[in-house]
């Protein structure tokens, strides 16, 4: 990508995915620093349109700065569960022919200290995508009682030692706020007895709590839903995930959308009575050897794609 080095996960796939028509009706509702839309922006024609969405204001000034010239261009500051709204007011719902969603942490945030992603540099504890809404990870840890602290590590984390660590940060907090993420970080490698191979002992929590913080996958949810209305016929929706609980969201909520609707088991029903909404597009797609060799944070990349029914 033009200005940072960075280059997206997957993406000539995810744009390959959205089968772009050069005057079609785009949404990016992960933009970013551009990168995705850069290249939708390059296979669309003169009377495409992108819309573009984040919920960080320093992404969506980014996008005013990079792209604000060019008229098939807009982007909105919010969640992707604003979709239907944003698309609403634009006069988009029901004709957008793609969209595209690529979920987590953008590398800019990871790369950025101040923002509290990561824990390779210290930084204040704050991990929300928007720092102007809600409260920080630092917030919510030094007054959360320890059991909600283990099942938000235990449930967006997959922690096994999710009440462990949450004892740990517990009585930690006793004795000074953690409120840095290398103190976070700290307590956590203290807590855990047993280390992965290549993946260090904080990993699971801290991608917990952002998610967590975030609402990441109460979003999707409702992202997802909503994508039924905005899309248009043959329209596709392609998502990248990078954690199994998003990725088991996408994946059930296109199984179940392809199927249609749920009736008691021996009723006999057509195809047509079920009234299926998707179609599954090809198998789930991962990044090459290659890719994951140039960007390790590629690794556990999935892309699923579906297609609008009439």
């Amino acid at each position: 990508m033009a200005g940072s080095g960075h280059r997206p996960v997957l993406l000539e796939e995810a744009v390959a995915a959205l089968n772009i028509s050069g005057s079609g009706c785009y949404l990016d509702g992960t933009f970013g620093r551009g990168g995705h839309s850069g290249a939708i922006l390059g296979a669309l024609g003169p009377d495409g349109r992108l819309l573009a969405i984040d919920k960080d204001p320093v992404a969506v000034d980014s996008g005013r700065r990079r792209f604000g010239g060019d008229r098939r261009f807009e982007i909105e500051q919010g969640s992707f569960a604003m979709l239907e709204q944003l698309t609403d007011r634009h006069g988009l719902t029901g004709r957008v022919d793609g969209i595209l969603l690529d979920l987590g942490v953008s590398s800019p945030q990871l790369d950025t200290p101040e923002r509290g992603f990561s824990f390779m540099q210290d930084g204040p504890l704050d991990m929300r995508m928007d720092t102007g809404t809600g409260i920080s990870a630092a917030a919510w840890l030094n007054w959360a009682e320890q059991g909600e602290i283990a099942r938000v590590l235990k449930t967006y984390g997959e922690e096994r030692f999710a009440r462990r660590i949450a004892r740990a940060i517990v009585e930690a907090r006793r004795e000074a706020p953690v409120d840095t993420t290398a103190r976070l970080a700290a307590i956590i490698a203290r807590a855990v007895p047993l280390r992965e191979p290549g993946r260090h002992p904080a990993t699971r929590s801290f991608q917990a709590i952002r998610i967590f913080i975030n609402g990441e996958l109460e979003d999707l949810h409702a992202c997802l839903q909503q994508s039924l209305r905005v899309l248009a016929p043959k329209g596709r929706l392609a998502v990248i995930s990078f954690h199994s609980l998003e990725d088991r969201i996408v994946k059930r909520f296109i199984r179940d959308n392809a199927r249609g609707d749920a009736f008691p088991p021996g009723v006999p029903v057509t195809q047509a009575q079920l009234r299926p909404r998707l179609r599954s597009i090809g198998r789930a797609i991962r990044p090459s050897a290659a890719e994951v060799e140039a960007n390790p944070r590629a690794r556990s990349a999935v892309l699923r794609v579906a297609e609008r029914l009439a």
